[in-house]
C-alpha cells in the first residue's frame, strides 16, 4: 500500500539546496586561480539566494510563492551551462541546479499555499 509523501521532504529539500549551494560556490571561490570580478559578483550573488532557499525551509507553507524564483534561479544557471558548457565540469553543475530546480518545482506542487 502506497502512504503519502512525508509532507516535511520541501523543508529538507531547500535547506539541503542550500547547504550544497553554499559549499559549492565557497569552494569555487577558494580554488587555487585568481577570480575575476564577473565571478566574485556571481558568487556573492548566488550565495544571497542560498540564504534565501534557507528562509524557504525554514517554513515552506509561508514562503510558497518564493519557490517559484528558486525554480528561475536554478534555471538561469542550469540550462545556459548545458548550452554553452557541455562535457565540462561547469556542465554538471548546471545539471545538478537543474535537478534542484526540478525539486523546488515538485516541492512547490507539493506545498499547499495555506497551512492546514
Amino acid at each position: 500500500m502506497l502512504s503519502a509523501p512525508d509532507p516535511r521532504w520541501p523543508r529538507w529539500w531547500f535547506r539541503g539546496a542550500a547547504i550544497y549551494g553554499t559549499v559549492a560556490l565557497v569552494a569555487s571561490l577558494a580554488a587555487p586561480g585568481a577570480v575575476s570580478l564577473p565571478q566574485l559578483a556571481f558568487a556573492l550573488t548566488a550565495l544571497a539566494f542560498q540564504l534565501v532557499f534557507w528562509i524557504i525551509g525554514g517554513d515552506p507553507v509561508r514562503y510558497r510563492p518564493l519557490m517559484l524564483a528558486g525554480v528561475a534561479e536554478k534555471l538561469a544557471f542550469g540550462v545556459p551551462a548545458l548550452i554553452l558548457a557541455s562535457g565540462s565540469a561547469t556542465a554538471v553543475f548546471g545539471a545538478i541546479d537543474l535537478a534542484l530546480g526540478a525539486g523546488f518545482l515538485a516541492a512547490w506542487f507539493a506545498t499547499p499555499s495555506r497551512a492546514p
